[in-house]
């Protein structure tokens, strides 16, 4: 790195605190184009040391969900434009899959693409890298993780579904530039295959943590011009985050402690010079 690890490390802070990179850049007076570089190279660490300690770990109950952004402009806009270079390959919608242990709190896989089946299939088989024996996996409706889920994990975990349903807008009212979703109405258990226990069916805490990851990734909050311009950026960006957040960030529900002490695979608080220096 070309900044001194004690600098870097506040510029690191910063930006996993929800700032963007102008913000940094004004308050720390590093360039732009050296915060986008420290992302490369931090966010290459934070990809390893997960990939290193993120293996083969058993779990009881986890919850899984994918959360809604863009690289670029959002897939209507691109579509507007006929884009059709190389480049704009990587612009539009993307999702962020993530997999929760409920019990303390770690994220165990996650995975950055199109919602499809593709990329449905390509975060669960991170999720089987990340786990071992069996348990209850708990997600949404969304129909690719079925087959997905079947052919990562196969007979090793119960598997069951929470159909959200939602109010139709009244007919005739204008909807365009709505932004809320349409009134809460129902959630429906759905039980998939194996034998899953019901009263464990629940994505409260995969949902509470898609709130901490918005608040806390300037590029994945609603309603900003702060968003990825690169995928890569974005890719790295939530390897840093997730790693922040498993081994460095505590949590008040586990009595102070990160995830990653909950869960023994960590005994002390690291820094992040600490995950700077990995």
């Amino acid at each position: 790195m070309t900044l001194p690890t004690e600098k870097a490390a506040m510029v690191v802070s910063m930006l996993l605190e929800g700032m963007s990179i102008r913000s940094v850049q004004r308050l720390t007076g590093v360039e732009k184009r050296t915060i986008l570089k420290l992302i490369g190279v931090a966010g290459a660490k934070a990809d390893r040391l997960l990939n290193d300690k993120i293996k083969a770990l058993t779990v009881r109950d986890v919850q899984a969900d994918e959360l809604w952004g863009f690289v670029g402009m959002k897939m209507r806009t691109k579509k507007r434009k006929v884009l059709t270079t190389p480049v704009s390959d990587e612009l539009g919608d993307c999702y962020t899959f993530v997999a929760l242990e409920t019990h303390s709190k770690l994220v165990l896989a996650y995975h950055i693409g199109t919602r499809d089946a593709t990329n449905t299939i390509a975060f669960t088989e991170k999720l089987n890298e990340a786990t071992k024996g069996h348990f209850q996996l708990s997600t949404d409706a969304w129909s690719s993780y079925m087959e997905a889920v079947h052919y990562s994990l196969g007979s090793r975990i119960d598997y069951a579904q929470l159909t959200k349903i939602y109010d139709n807008p009244k007919e005739g009212k204008r909807t365009s530039g709505k932004y809320s979703p349409s009134k809460f109405i129902k959630a429906i258990p759905t039980p998939i295959f194996g034998n899953p226990d019901m009263e464990r069916l629940c994505t409260s805490h995969i949902e509470r943590l898609n709130l901490t990851i918005r608040m806390s990734l300037r590029r994945l909050t609603r309603l900003t011009n702060a968003f990825s311009k690169k995928l890569a950026n974005m890719k790295y960006m939530a390897a840093l985050f997730f790693a922040f957040y498993n081994f460095c960030r505590p949590h008040r529900s586990l009595d102070g402690a990160t995830p990653a002490m909950a869960h023994g695979i960590a005994k002390t608080f690291w820094s992040v010079e600490d995950l700077l220096r990995y």
